[in-house]
């Protein structure tokens, strides 16, 4: 595995984009909080964005970045396709509003943010998903898009997409977190070659990650907090973690995580525990 030094070393995708190890996420950032959260995020040292057309708030985010002075390719933004916008025409639409709303000529990731469902289209999801990703694959091949992936695909979603597809997908961003580990769905996407990140990777609201005694343990074995034995044991699998805080100094020691090592017997531990709370979604449930 690829040493990991800082929140900006790079892991290679299977197009052979590099994405840095650690993202920033503003999922339930408000927009009138996300502008002035992303430009200190990046003013302490973050280069990887996470947004969502859903969120509501890209529009902040891009003057967030705007704010920063940072140079844009020296930032990875990543955006993601709403349920309401999936099929070809409607896809290719909803990005450049995404574009237009971040003020951007091209985004490094695009995600479809869920599958559609036999729950909600029956016999229809399939091709749905099928179309959507046609034009997620077009749009990658314009160049308007460095890396697309997805969002919330559980591997038979994975096996079903590609019977079609002709670019396979570089990511595939899950819940995962102590507590809801995602096992043999993380296994099977990098036996896949494809990158896992983590959405919620501290349990998300009204999670008991933080508070849990054998995670309180081993941090206070190391002398750090519970988010960083998380957000440790999420990239020791190789998975990026997309940690959010709109407070500068939790966005500091979302960083520092790189000056110890959890054993192999501290992160089976974290990876047995159960029942922590999160949202822990099922794809096929989901009726939105």
């Amino acid at each position: 595995m690829i040493e990991l030094t800082s929140i900006n070393s790079k892991l290679n995708l299977n197009n052979g984009t590099q994405i840095p190890c650690v993202g920033y996420g503003t999922f339930r950032t408000p927009a009138d909080v996300a502008e002035k959260a992303v430009a200190d995020a990046i003013k302490v040292g973050y280069r990887h964005i996470d947004t969502a057309a859903v969120y509501g708030n890209e529009e902040a985010v891009g003057k967030g970045i705007k704010d920063s002075g940072i140079d844009r390719k020296d930032l990875f933004v990543t955006s993601k396709l709403w349920n309401d916008n999936r099929g070809y025409d409607s896809t290719k639409k909803a990005f450049q509003e995404t574009l237009d709303h971040l003020q951007m000529d091209y985004l490094d990731l695009y995600l479809i943010h869920w599958p559609a469902n036999q729950k909600q289209f029956g016999t229809k999801a399939s091709e749905i998903n099928a179309e959507t990703w046609r034009a997620m694959e077009d749009l990658y091949n314009e160049g308007k898009i460095k890396a697309i992936g997805l969002s919330n695909f559980m591997p038979h979603h994975i096996v079903e997409l590609m019977k079609t597809a002709k670019v396979a997908p570089a990511v595939d961003q899950i819940e995962v977190h102590p507590g809801w580990p995602h096992t043999e769905q993380v296994k099977y996407l990098q036996a896949h070659n494809i990158l896992v990140e983590a959405w919620a990777p501290l349990g998300g609201q009204g999670a008991h990650v933080m508070t849990n005694q054998t995670i309180l343990q081993i941090a206070d074995k190391y002398g750090k907090t519970a988010a960083q034995v998380c957000l440790r044991w999420i990239i020791q699998q190789g998975i990026v973690p997309l940690p959010k805080s709109v407070h500068e100094n939790r966005m500091i020691q979302n960083k520092e995580i790189f000056d110890f090592v959890l054993t192999d017997d501290e992160m089976k531990q974290i990876s047995l525990l159960t029942n922590l709370g999160g949202q822990c979604a099922d794809p096929d449930e989901a009726d939105f």
